[in-house]
Parts: structure tokens; sequence; C-alpha cells
């Protein structure tokens, strides 16, 4: 029986001109989920990662951590959907980047200005009366992402783990097609999911199943700082 970690990546720039990097604090997230799994996940593990630099940049920093040796190919099955098309479609004026990034400043919390605009687009998104207006709707995303991990899972040798660094998004959709969660609630799963949490999911013979959900014991113990949602 294999097992399956699907970890979200670490503490983007947000509010950056190039939010697809860590930040300061995510890589000091990823270097300590590196030492906790080194710990805890035993060899043999291979590694994959999403194409996205948030992605390899915590794959490189906790593998590093980890003193782990093997590659860490990439994936696109792994890659995070397109928000900003996402919220393009739900409010049009916000094309303009630099008008999004003004408007979200200049409110008294910024990150909860974002959240609730970036919740209700997704809403728009995954409620399915818009799919003609996305490149890639909400089910194919969804298939997409589950395609990925069965697609790794398959080539599993037994007693093999496996680390996926990947984003909120895939982890949403792997997990919620393998728990039936209706497309309707979905979303309410992601927006609880921590920067490098884990969750875990067993290969067995059965396919795969949810073991375990948005770990993040290594950052509730070493302090609150570390334990972020964006």
């Amino acid at each position: 029986m294999g097992v399956i970690y699907l970890i979200r990546h670490g503490q983007a720039s947000f509010g950056a001109a190039d939010y697809d990097r860590l930040s300061e604090l995510g890589q000091r997230q990823s270097e300590l989920l590196g030492r906790a799994l080194a710990a805890r996940i035993p060899a043999p593990r291979v590694a994959r990662s999403g194409t996205l630099t948030r992605h390899r940049q915590t794959a490189e920093t906790c593998l590093r951590a980890m003193a782990e040796q093997s590659a860490c190919p990439t994936d696109p099955g792994f890659d995070e959907f397109d928000f900003g098309e996402v919220i393009e479609r739900a409010r049009p004026e916000y094309r303009d980047r630099e008008r999004l990034h003004a408007d979200i400043a200049a409110r008294p919390d910024p990150a909860a200005a974002f959240q609730e605009l970036f919740g209700a687009a997704v809403t728009r998104w995954v409620s399915g009366r818009h799919d003609s207006e996305y490149r890639e709707t909400w089910p194919a995303f969804r298939n997409r992402c589950a395609t990925a991990v069965e697609r790794l899972a398959a080539t599993l040798e037994p007693g093999v783990s496996a680390l996926v660094f990947t984003s909120g998004g895939p982890i949403t959709a792997i997990v919620q097609g393998l728990l039936n969660i209706p497309d309707r609630h979905a979303f309410v799963l992601s927006w609880s999911l921590t920067n490098c949490g884990v969750t875990k999911l067993i290969n067995g013979r059965g396919g795969l199943a949810v073991s375990t959900l948005n770990e993040h014991g290594p950052f509730e113990s070493a302090g609150a700082e570390l334990l972020t949602y964006r």
C-alpha cells in the first residue's frame, strides 16, 4: 500500500508584482515542513510538483531540508486554475491588474477584501451557469487534477510514498471527488487549507482514499506567524 502526500505550497507573495514566488515566510514554512517530513516519511519516496514557481520553490526547499536526492519532475495536471481569468470573468473591470491591485490596497483590510472578491468569483465559476466564458471550466479542472493523481498512483510501487507539491485548488478538487462533496460546498474546504498543509491519501487495492486532511501541526507548535492561509 502506497501513500500520496498532497502538499500546498508555502506562502506566496500576495500584493507583490509577481505573486507566483514564495515570500520569505513561505521559504521558512517549506524548510520547516521538510524537517518534519524527513522524520515522518521513510524511504523509498518520490516527488512531483506542479509547474508554477511557488510549487517548484516549495519542493526544492522542502526536499533539500529532507536531504532528498531524487529528482522532482513537474506535472501540469497539478497546476492551480487561472485565478486571474476567474476574477476577470466575474469582474471585467479587473482585466486591468493595476486597478485590481489599487482597489484592493485601498481597502482597510486588503487580504479580507481580496478574499471576498475571490470567493464570489470562484462561486460563479463553480456554479456551471457560465461555463462557455472560461477556458477551463470547473468540471474540466476537477477532471485534470483527478487524472493527475490517479496517473501518479498507478505508477507507485507497493510501499512507496509520493510527495506532491501543488496548490489549494487541486487539493480541493481531488478531495472533493474522493469524498463526493457537492460542487457548491467544495471551496468551503479550500478556504481552510494552510500553506504547507499536508493531505494524506492512501493508495490501496480499492483505489485512493483520504486518510488525513490539511495537517499543519509543525506550524502550530513553531509559532503563530508560521500558520498562514494565503
